[in-house]
């Protein structure tokens, strides 16, 4: 695993610095763009990522980015698994705009880790993300996502679906994956 650092980062919303290692810290942002990141020196990356949300409790999506600009059309799916407190449920979302990339909370921090297989290469990109949370227990959320597009990526933009959001996201590209 290498620690990648962005080219840049577009921000709406408070704030976001890319770090002395390259960890991207984010405050009360509404979207935050990672410009430069997939490159073909790796095939697959993990994303870390910490976050609270300012109210509630939310998804934080994703889309693609190439040469700074995100991708616009209906190209994702997702399939989800959820078990929160002693419920457990799922859900499967055909042609959508955007996609899940890790979950904020209002209550305490949430983290995920999410692995993207093949980003920069000029085919159809896939993705599996895990967040642990805890809003009145222990929760998970699974969710593995598909990106019909053959264009190979160079960066992602987060997009929470209700309020701003603060956090820390860290990029690594896998050697050998």
């Amino acid at each position: 695993m290498v620690l990648l650092t962005p080219t840049s980062i577009d921000v709406v919303g408070t704030s976001a610095t890319i770090g002395a290692n390259g960890s991207v810290e984010f405050t009360a942002i509404t979207e935050l763009s990672l410009n430069g990141i997939f490159s073909s020196e790796y095939d697959n990356y993990m994303l870390v990522s910490w976050a609270v949300a300012s109210t509630g409790d939310q998804a934080v999506l994703a889309r693609m980015r190439l040469s700074e600009v995100p991708e616009s059309g209906s190209n994702y799916t997702l399939q989800q698994l959820s078990a929160q407190s002693t419920v457990v449920s799922g859900v499967t979302l055909t042609s959508q705009t955007a996609a899940s990339m890790f979950r904020a909370s209002a209550t305490q921090r949430t983290g995920s880790t999410t692995f993207i297989y093949g980003p920069a290469l000029a085919q159809p990109t896939a993705w599996r993300q895990v967040t642990a949370e805890g809003l009145s227990s222990a929760g998970i959320i699974e969710a593995a996502v598909t990106h019909s597009v053959s264009t190979a990526y160079d960066g992602v933009t987060f997009i929470p679906t209700a309020s701003s959001v603060s956090g820390l996201v860290s990029v690594y590209g896998l050697v050998g994956a």
